[in-house]
């Protein structure tokens, strides 16, 4: 196969996963006899029997966070990224890892294919229900997916959360010792980052879970573990690599240890900061420059965690501090992380802010500032990760049930998936999660969030429940 070949299945394998995507999301929202799904499955019939003409038999596979067209690897452009991701997603869900297309598909084979798909979500075994439909279908087949290291002896969750507090202890223990004027080893620090990308690419739910535990007195430590998990989950939406992703984390990880210089009386202060205080803390981007830059060897990874704990506060339109003399592009890193630095800030009771915003809350807060505290394009990526009702958000639903948002929607971001805590008796229960995308047999929601609600009102430590 030659270049142009290749570049021409490579465009119509992007077609397919286009259609592929447009069609799912509007089948979620229409019935098969919509104008707009009927169109939709046509053109996903064209496209798929243009690839049978060329290659005979079409496979789709997913492996890892990729997309093959049978042996060759689908690449995308940042304009198509939310598509794909949506479809990594989907098929991650339902275990599938493989839709094979053979001789000539026709409409109804689609439209059963998309039937079985959309239904599977309310499966305990999606992938089951999805070959069971599809077994009456002769052109289309559907094999399970294959996990990169698949082990079923663990369970993630214990896994999950030994990695999180590993590495909160592993950033106290490295910050203590730079404090003190000890020699720092990071190897054990990047072990456990390399951990928590894997976990991403896997447990992203998981992983993402845990920062909404926040323990005040332990806040240094917490948020620097969350601001790492938030940045390399959003890196990894961006499409980087594991090697990029481990660099993200570990950056993120100490993008504030410029604060050891600052005073325990300041940094601690449980009122506001006054003017010769602010002066300080504003210090801080500087100071963990230098540190850094101390700490071990100057090279292209120290340079860059030097640039990225320099401009975490500067803003997406240089607003902020350190003032600089001239204009300059913030570092990709930088508006990552300075993105979940500040919703983990603003979410979370520090010491001089006890009462936090909920997540959703944060999240408006954010798109007010869109285009000049924060990059608006990263911005629509982070949304979409947690979702307008992030995980740890406590809800109130038309049923008078309470609950936390223990999963995030990609496609529906107002109907993630939520754990009962309080049935509509007002009776604390044994978490059962339901789905809000869930209808009824007249095809109504049968949940529906109704409001936010803040946990220190009924006193709830959402923390008890993630754990």
């Amino acid at each position: 196969m030659n270049n142009n070949q290749e570049k021409e299945i490579n465009q119509t394998a992007r077609d397919l996963l286009n259609q592929l995507s447009a069609l799912l999301r509007n089948s979620q929202v229409h019935d098969t006899g919509n104008e707009v799904v009927i169109s939709g499955i046509d053109r996903l019939v064209s496209v798929v029997n243009e690839l049978i003409v060329n290659q005979r038999t079409v496979s789709l596979i997913l492996r890892g966070e990729y997309f093959y067209l049978n042996d060759l690897r689908i690449r995308y452009s940042m304009e198509h990224l939310i598509n794909f991701d949506f479809l990594i997603r989907e098929f991650k869900k339902r275990e599938l890892g493989n839709v094979i297309f053979m001789s000539n598909v026709g409409h109804e084979d689609i439209k059963t294919f998309i039937g079985a798909f959309i239904s599977s979500s309310f499966s305990q075994k999606p992938f089951d229900a999805i070959e069971k439909k599809m077994s009456v279908v002769q052109s289309v087949a559907v094999e399970k997916l294959m996990k990169i290291a698949e082990t079923r002896s663990f369970d993630p969750r214990k896994m999950v959360r030994k990695t999180y507090f590993n590495a909160v202890t592993c950033a106290a223990g490295i910050i203590s010792k730079i404090r003190a004027g000890e020699r720092a080893s990071l190897k054990t620090a990047k072990r456990i980052v390399t951990l928590m990308v894997d976990q991403i690419v896997e447990e992203e739910q998981l992983l993402l879970g845990m920062t909404a535990i926040r323990d005040y007195d332990e806040y240094t430590y917490h948020h620097s573990v969350n601001v790492s998990i938030l940045s390399v989950a959003l890196g990894q939406r961006l499409g980087l690599d594991r090697k990029t992703l481990t660099d993200l984390g570990m950056i993120a990880l100490f993008h504030d240890i410029g604060k050891i210089n600052v005073p325990n009386e300041i940094l601690n202060k449980p009122e506001s900061f006054n003017d010769e205080e602010w002066k300080i803390i504003r210090k801080h981007p500087f100071w963990g420059a230098k540190v850094i830059l101390n700490l071990r060897k100057t090279d292209e990874f120290s340079v860059k965690a030097a640039i990225v704990a320099f401009e975490h506060h500067l803003n997406y339109d240089l607003s902020g501090y350190p003032k600089i003399r001239k204009r300059f592009e913030l570092d990709l890193f930088s508006r990552i992380i300075s993105m979940a630095d500040w919703y983990d800030a603003i979410t979370s009771a520090r010491v001089y802010t006890r009462t936090p915003l909920p997540p959703d809350r944060a999240l408006a807060v954010m798109l007010e500032n869109s285009g000049t505290r924060l990059d608006p394009l990263l911005l629509k990526f982070f949304i979409n990760m947690v979702g307008i009702f992030p995980i740890g958000t406590i809800v109130m639903l038309n049923t008078n049930e309470l609950g936390f948002v223990s999963g995030t929607n990609q496609l529906f971001l107002k109907r993630p998936k939520i754990t009962i805590i309080i049935d509509s008796e007002g009776y604390r229960v044994e978490g059962t999660t339901v789905d809000l995308t869930e209808k009824d047999e007249k095809g109504e929601y049968i949940r529906t969030i109704v409001k936010t609600v803040n946990p220190a009102k009924y006193k709830m430590t959402i923390a008890k429940y993630l754990l």
